[in-house]
């Protein structure tokens, strides 16, 4: 296999028509319709901060007494299991009345205390030589006791022949993230004991290899959100997994042959709309002759029920494979737990739970475990009727839910609505939030599991933005479309802009170091924005030729626009003269490049393209150079700037469409 890298072809960039920014001012509508969510995520921004702080500090002490874990390793694990929580289960939960009775996470690296999953935090008390309690307790003994596992993992793989070379100059054992891969996936978790963990089939290992990818992926992609710091570092996935895997995981990043100047080999190439690897005979979901879904083995081939859903079976012995009564309803979870967790629990046989679908919170994965037609277990004496679907998360931490999640979520449920004539999307839930049990009529046919009769679970609940959801779902709010709507203010998260601009090898001439964060000190509208911080690339003098993806490359993530007298745009400030921005829109046959638009430095300007005006397009990859597709997705905002020596900061503030 040829090595790949994030390197773009040099020859796509080409030349970049410039024009004058539009000068109008859109009418701006209000940033979220929920005042009270959007106070309640502020305050607990405010309280959670100083937390974090402290947690940076615990993570220094552990790299400290653990030098062979690689430098942001134990961030990006709290990043995964707890968004940077220390959680404490109740009471109850401990007993086995948790969600789906999910084992117990404690602290904020989310080590299980047995329940079905591995004993860590007795595991980890015993290498620090404390009790248990205090490492479910303590954030500081938490993030040691973690430590002290992984380094025990890690340690494991290093051959003793090999020992010498690989110190550093304090005679330490150095790994780099991607060596560590296979330490991670036995440090996951989900094996209650090393014997079960041998007898593991490849499906099993599934949620393990999910879990070192999602690792690894928050340190690639790095994240400074709300107190939440996890150092960017360019992972080369080629090392730390086989192509195979990547194609199961479904990575969404560009890599291209170099030697043959390419983006594709004899194998493998790109699909032009999610801009991941794929064979190039792609895996169905086998059928039986009747037309039944055969048992399937292959973890990662594409649902027949939903197409952009991974296919990823539940055990047997937890869902019935028939119904008794027609599909009519759909019910939302938080699954108080994480997507590699959760997916490895459903495949549990003892765990006697399941869903359809669980969503992954970074960048909106589907991944589908039960067939539409089965019946899961999720929801008690409602389950025969309903088609359920697990958010990854906890209920009381907001960071959970992002705006890709919402939109992969909300794209899955309108596709129910489209299936079943028993589901409209207007008879959606667009209520408070709230955090209790609190029944709804059975009209209300999409909902959350807190509003069913004969419950005890109160998900999604307090943090579930559901007036939000129901527009996504209903587009207009069923009343007509809107004039504007806002797809990314920045107010509470980076929402769809979660990865920085030197990402998914479509960068020319920016450094690594460039970086996109929430800023709420300059901002056009409402209270932040986002800033890009563009820094050169010492190493050549090409010009800058940025790709700011949205949705993470995950077109599955984005919100649907409608191309009928659409028009999509933002705010954009620039701290230097000679910027230029665009966009590039997933069309049905590729994605489009739009033509750029030249900024004033030091100002605001709004700049906008149409999507029924193919002179404002470009073909770029597979695409024609025209939007022709009823419905397409925001891919990415284009910046570019001549090669120079000093870093220029641009914000963008309220990404719209307008129709």
């Amino acid at each position: 296999m040829k090595r790949y890298s994030r390197v773009l072809l040099s020859a796509v960039i080409g030349a970049l028509l410039a024009t004058t920014a539009m000068a109008e001012e859109p009418a701006i509508p209000m940033q979220d319709p929920d005042a009270a969510l959007a106070a309640q995520l502020n305050a607990e921004e405010v309280a959670l901060r100083p937390q974090r702080q402290a947690f940076q500090q615990y993570f220094r002490q552990a790299y400290a007494r653990y030098p062979a874990i690689p430098a942001g390793t134990l961030e990006s694990i709290a990043y995964v299991q707890s968004r940077w929580l220390h959680l404490q289960p109740e009471p109850g939960e401990t007993r086995g009345e948790a969600h789906h009775h999910m084992p117990s996470a404690y602290g904020v690296m989310g080590l299980y205390g047995g329940q079905g999953f591995a004993d860590q935090v007795t595991e980890g008390a015993h290498l620090l030589g404390v009790s248990p309690n205090l490492v479910r307790s303590d954030p500081r003994t938490n993030v040691l006791a973690a430590a002290a596992l992984l380094d025990a993992e890690i340690r494991k793989d290093l051959p003793p022949a090999d020992a010498r070379a690989r110190l550093d100059k304090r005679g330490v054992v150095t790994r780099s993230p991607e060596d560590i891969r296979p330490a991670l996936m036995r440090y996951a978790g989900f094996s209650p004991s090393p014997a079960e963990a041998a007898r593991a089939s490849a499906v099993g290992d599934y949620a393990r290899t999910s879990f070192a990818y999602d690792v690894l992926l928050a340190q690639d992609r790095g994240v400074n959100d709300r107190g939440i710091v996890v150092p960017e570092r360019a992972i080369e996935w080629e090392r730390a997994f086989d192509i195979d895997q990547l194609i199961q995981l479904r990575a969404p990043m560009v890599r291209l042959d170099i030697e043959n100047d390419r983006i594709e080999t004899a194998d493998y190439e790109l699909d032009p709309i999610s801009e991941t690897l794929r064979a190039k005979s792609p895996q169905r979901m086998p059928l039986s002759a009747a037309g039944e879904v055969a048992p399937a083995t292959d973890v990662g081939i594409q649902s027949t029920d939903y197409t952009p859903a991974i296919w990823n079976p539940a055990s047997a012995s937890n869902y019935t494979a028939s119904r008794a009564a027609a599909v009519s309803a759909v019910t939302l979870h938080t699954a108080q737990g994480s997507y590699a967790g959760t997916i490895s629990w459903f495949k549990n046989a003892s765990a006697q739970v399941s869903a359809h679908y669980v969503i992954r919170s970074s960048d909106g994965q589907v991944t589908q475990m039960v067939r539409n037609a089965h019946t899961a277990w999720h929801v008690r004496n409602q389950n025969s009727f309903t088609l359920g679907i697990e958010h990854e998360g906890y209920v009381n931490n907001s960071s959970w839910y992002t705006t890709a999640m919402y939109n992969a979520s909300a794209a899955l449920v309108r596709n129910f609505c489209s299936k079943y004539s028993t589901i409209p999307c207007s008879s959606a839930f667009k209520g408070p939030a709230t955090s209790g049990i609190n029944v709804l009529s059975t009209s209300v046919k999409i909902k959350g599991h807190q509003h069913y009769s004969g419950q005890t679970h109160t998900d999604p609940g307090i943090n579930w933005n559901w007036g939000s959801y129901y527009n996504l779902l209903n587009p207009g709010g069923g009343g007509g479309t809107p004039t504007t709507k806002i797809l990314d203010g920045f107010e509470s998260s980076v929402g769809h802009f979660n990865t920085s601009p030197a990402y998914s090898g479509s960068t020319t001439g920016i450094s690594t170091a460039s970086t996109a964060t929430r800023d709420c000190s300059t901002r056009k509208n409402g209270s932040c924005s986002l800033r890009v911080l563009l820094k050169d690339n010492t190493a050549t003098s090409a010009a800058w030729a940025v790709r700011l993806l949205s949705g993470s490359g995950n077109p599955a993530s984005n919100t649907a626009l409608t191309r009928a007298n659409g028009s999509v745009g933002f705010w954009v400030w620039s701290g230097g003269s000679g910027t230029s921005v665009g966009l590039g829109i997933d069309d049905s046959d590729g994605t489009e490049r739009s033509t750029s638009k030249a900024i004033a430095a030091n100002t605001w300007t709004y700049v906008s393209w149409s999507l029924t005006d193919a002179a404002q397009w470009n073909a770029w990859v597979g695409g024609n150079g025209a939007i022709t597709a009823s419905s397409v997705k925001l891919d990415a905002i284009w910046l570019y700037h001549a090669n120079t020596a000093y870093d220029v900061n641009v914000y963008i503030d309220d990404v719209q469409v307008r129709n």
